[in-house]
């Protein structure tokens, strides 16, 4: 008896268009959809991609891993091509397309960079109100904020001025990369910092609170450049925005005691998974003040500790 077969005579390179098409019309983000074109370029320098997707086996997919591992790249790189791969071929077996699917690459554990006490202590000082402008004020406030809150940049960027309940003591995001809402807590000093900051902004309350110097919406370049140059004034050489809500992570958890559940919270991931990349720490970090939190120096803490008498006496 004849097995039936699946025809089809649409290529990878058209059926990934289709792809792209039906996540545009679920609402993915544009940013997304771009990392996704981008990545499947990468991918068919590694697989033809002018196959006839009918035709793919496991075996391409297996000799395209190869590829790309003699090529150089990381685990951390394939495994970033892979998921992309992963959700595709998702879809096709949801359109009967296809049967094949793809195991994530195992991509290494690393340390996320942060940024160390020396640096933030620099970033913090504040600018002289008097001979500051409002650009450099304005990015001490930002860089503030973002270890207040470990945000994303692009939701920095989307913060209105009535998204900010100073009495309340929290900031409402209403853009976020999982379009979901969220409701971050202001400590003191960041409320404080926040009233200050008002007064010289100023604006209407569906302004953008941090704005370029005319009042506009900063753009992304325009915030990542300015936060490069205020740390290079500052003598820190690095220049990520980024790594802040690394360092937050970090800080919140080692620093702080804070657990891995409510950072989900805080960085607004959909699962704990994705938590779990923020709490890759250095093993000497698991030793900072761990009697603070250990069960066992909890319970032993106040003990009267036993004397051993030495024999003979």
């Amino acid at each position: 008896m004849k097995k039936i077969r699946m025809n089809c005579t649409a290529t990878l390179d058209e059926t990934f268009a289709d792809f792209l098409l039906s996540r545009r019309a679920k609402g993915l983000a544009e940013k997304t959809l771009e990392s996704y074109s981008s990545q499947w370029k990468a991918v068919a320098r590694h697989l033809d991609t002018g196959t006839d997707i009918a035709a793919l086996q496991k075996a391409d997919l297996d000799a395209m891993i190869v590829s790309m591992r003699d090529a150089g790249l990381s685990p951390n790189s394939i495994n970033s091509y892979t998921r992309v791969l992963k959700s595709f071929f998702s879809w096709c077996n949801e359109q009967g397309l296809t049967r094949l699917n793809i195991p994530l690459y195992k991509a290494e554990e690393t340390v996320k960079e942060t940024y160390s006490d020396a640096e933030l202590t620099a970033l913090l000082k504040k600018p002289d109100i008097r001979k500051t402008t409002f650009a450099e004020y304005r990015d001490w406030v930002i860089i503030n904020f973002l270890l207040n809150c470990g945000s994303r940049a692009a939701t920095v960027r989307a913060i209105q001025i009535r998204d900010v309940d100073l009495d309340g003591g929290v900031v409402f995001y209403r853009h976020t990369k999982n379009r979901k809402a969220q409701v971050i807590p202001l400590c003191s000093p960041m409320i404080a910092i926040l009233r200050e900051y008002g007064r010289y902004r100023g604006g209407e309350p569906t302004d953008y609170l941090f704005c370029t110097e005319t009042g506009t919406q900063l753009t992304e370049n325009g915030l990542r450049q300015s936060i490069a140059r205020y740390n290079m004034r500052c003598g820190v050489q690095k220049t990520s925005i980024h790594l802040f809500r690394h360092t937050f992570a970090r800080k919140y958890l080692i620093d702080c005691g804070g657990d891995a559940f409510t950072l989900q919270k805080l960085l607004g991931h959909s699962t704990l998974a994705m938590t779990k990349h923020y709490c890759a720490i250095y093993d000497a970090d698991l030793t900072k003040n761990y009697d603070n939190f250990s069960p066992l120096a909890q319970m032993k803490a106040g003990s009267e500790k036993i004397k051993m008498a030495a024999k003979g006496r």
